[in-house]
């Protein structure tokens, strides 16, 4: 993460440089996505940072979904501070079109910037990959609990697109002499991003409410539960994800009928055990028997 700031901040320093020289308004929208990317990324380092506290007495199941609330602002910022200017700076620039200067450096940016928004993406995408979530690729980012990884892919996807809108902006400029392509590239480039905040605030909407675990985990908590012989009856686990690693989990057993009261209190310790063997994630187990 560090890495990605310091490389976006160079990117963006550059791109607004070359904006100015060849008056390009997509390679303008461009150094905003970039600068917005730069707050991203210290807002999720921000959220990490405080997810870690401890507990405490005004907050006694810790401070893990705080992650969530810094993911959702990014998401807000990629809105309006990157779409919502590219968009701004785009019809500006259709309604007062200005020539543009020569595109040779614009290509050099938006060529090098592909280069480290490439290397960015491959990295995240087998990351997420190597991730034990079933499915597709967009079920796994659906899926995933943590937005410090599925908030670096999808804006490094949206970054290669956006480079992709402004180099064909430019081009279709100096080819046709027309400096609309590249305000109406501006106004693409803000349009992508406004989609993709959209899609981070849903996903971190949910997080935010209180999602479950994953279905998979959901099951497998069913099963252990289900083998132990002291159990008659596993109702539907109830499971709030609070953060990336950290799963609040209340499991509601009936014991069969005979067993002593050593026995249950046995079986209550032997299950949390075997839980929490299989899925350390879940920190926090609460146990209603009946």
């Amino acid at each position: 993460m560090y890495v990605a700031a310091g490389a976006n901040l160079a990117i963006a320093a550059t791109k607004f440089v070359v904006a100015a020289l060849s008056g390009s308004s997509a390679m303008l929208s461009e150094g905003f996505h970039s600068l917005v990317d730069i707050g991203n990324e210290a807002l999720i380092l921000v959220g990490m940072g405080r997810s870690r506290r401890a507990a405490d007495q005004n907050f006694p199941f810790g401070y893990s979904r705080e992650l969530y609330f810094w993911s959702f602002i990014v998401a807000m910022l990629l809105f309006g501070g990157g779409g919502g200017m590219s968009i701004l700076q785009g019809i500006t620039r259709l309604r007062h079109p200005i020539p543009l200067g020569p595109p040779f450096w614009a290509y050099i940016v938006i060529a090098s910037a592909a280069v480290f928004e490439a290397i960015s993406f491959v990295n995240a995408l087998q990351e997420m990959r190597r991730r034990p979530i079933p499915g597709p690729l967009w079920q796994k980012i659906h899926r995933s609990k943590d937005p410090s990884l599925f908030t670096v892919l999808i804006e490094d996807f949206v970054a290669l697109l956006g480079l992709m809108v402004a180099a064909l902006g430019v081009y279709l400029t100096h080819a046709l002499h027309n400096p609309a392509f590249d305000a109406g590239a501006s106004v693409l480039i803000g349009l992508i991003l406004c989609f993709a905040g959209i899609a981070l605030a849903y996903e971190s909407r949910g997080l935010l409410l209180g999602e479950s675990a994953s279905p998979a985990i959901v099951a497998d908590i069913c099963r252990i539960v289900a083998r132990d012989p002291r159990i008659s009856v596993v109702r539907a686990p109830l499971t709030m994800q609070l953060g990336p690693n950290d799963i609040l989990l209340n499991l509601d057993v009936e014991f069969r009928q005979g067993i002593s009261a050593r026995d249950h209190v046995q079986a209550i310790r032997d299950i949390e055990d075997e839980v929490r063997r299989q899925h350390p994630s879940i920190r926090r187990i609460f146990i209603e028997a009946r």
